[in-house]
């Protein structure tokens, strides 16, 4: 049987790093889960005024945004000429469908920062997201002779020249206050195509415990364009989030947001394959199959996660509704080798909620 580990990750792999900000990313050869599950993961910083130039992408994502309420993000998806301008705050899920042109730009007086997960099945390196700029010093553009260049766009040497070399920036700039007057969003683009994840309705929602919210294709329909569900979790003091595992072969990677805690994963012939400590900024990968758990330290703890499956099936083993009692009784005394009356005394037990508060310890 393969070893895999599963040990939490943060990003160290420093793709870019400028005045206008940084990206980083989760390396496959330091994290060869991410190349296994064939899932990858990023983390964008942008400064105020700064600028992410165009480019697509050999993989599908989905961006969440960590911090900052002036974000602005263009995009131009495949078989469409036309750009859509949305704005981004705090708690937005957006998705990226596979070969989108975007670029992101931070209006506003604070950093701007979004994490961005998805899936790697197609990409050059399994496990990494790869980016292809429109423009700049490693753009597309340049990449072609003066003679294409100026064919393509019936331009003469010189203006071909200065279309591909103005621009000597790589992947992110700081625009000058000047030069920062940026397509404004549109509004009803952003309600369609935007989900803020922090302040919809969860679906389980505890007192001194905490809250779950999946976000799926049924509640937001543009998220079925990249196939992937989002998984909101947050968790009071040492409260718990009951383990869950996925029925339908889907593979979750759990970014912590905020906080931190213990997580416990589950895997085959009953191993506890993870345990340990986890913080803000680090990634976790839960195999398909495989149970996981979560236990809040002092502080709380926040998790956004993604799930390869725009319609996932998520099986909780302590709650009301779970295969454990939906068993019967019978059943159950014979599995556990337990009295009936210890059987009565667990379903007894059971809750109604996947999150328990520290108070049900």
């Amino acid at each position: 049987m393969m070893e895999m580990d599963l040990n939490p990750r943060v990003a160290s792999q420093m793709i870019f790093e400028g005045d206008g900000g940084s990206y980083h990313g989760w390396s496959s050869k330091e994290f060869p889960l991410l190349a296994q599950a064939k899932l990858g993961a990023g983390r964008l910083v942008l400064q105020p005024n700064g600028f992410a130039l165009p480019h697509y992408s050999d993989s599908s994502k989905v961006g969440y945004v960590l911090q900052g309420c002036g974000g602005v993000v263009g995009m131009v998806f495949p078989n469409t000429s036309k750009e859509v301008v949305l704005k981004l705050k705090k708690g937005d899920v957006i998705p990226v469908p596979l070969g989108s042109l975007s670029w992101w730009f931070n209006n506003g007086d604070s950093e701007l920062v979004v994490v961005f997960l998805g899936q790697t099945t197609k990409a050059y390196i399994p496990g990494e997201f790869t980016y292809f700029l429109l423009t700049g010093g490693l753009g597309i553009l340049g990449g072609f002779s003066t003679e294409f260049t100026s064919k393509a766009f019936d331009l003469d040497k010189d203006e071909a020249n200065e279309l591909v070399k103005s621009q000597s920036g790589v992947l992110i700039i700081k625009l000058k206050r000047s030069k920062a007057n940026m397509p404004k969003p549109q509004e009803n683009k952003t309600k369609e195509l935007v989900y803020n994840i922090d302040s919809a309705e969860a679906d389980d929602c505890v007192k001194k415990g905490g809250i779950v919210t999946t976000l799926n294709k049924t509640k937001f329909p543009f998220i079925g364009e990249v196939g992937l569900a989002a998984n909101h979790v947050k968790l009071h003091a040492n409260a718990m989030s009951s383990p869950t595992y996925t029925t339908d072969s889907s593979v979750r990677v759990i970014y912590v947001v905020n906080g931190g805690g213990r997580i416990q994963i589950v895997g085959l012939m009953g191993k506890r394959v993870l345990d340990a400590e986890v913080k803000a900024g680090q990634l976790v990968v839960v195999p398909a199959f495989f149970t996981v758990a979560k236990l809040a330290g002092d502080e709380g703890m926040e998790c956004i996660s993604i799930i390869t499956n725009a319609e996932p099936v998520l099986e909780d083993l302590a709650g009301e509704e779970s295969v454990l009692a939906a068993l019967s009784p019978e059943v159950l005394q014979a599995s556990l080798n337990i009295s009936a009356v210890r059987e009565k005394h667990l379903i007894s037990k059971i809750r109604k909620n996947s999150i328990i508060p520290p108070s049900s310890n």
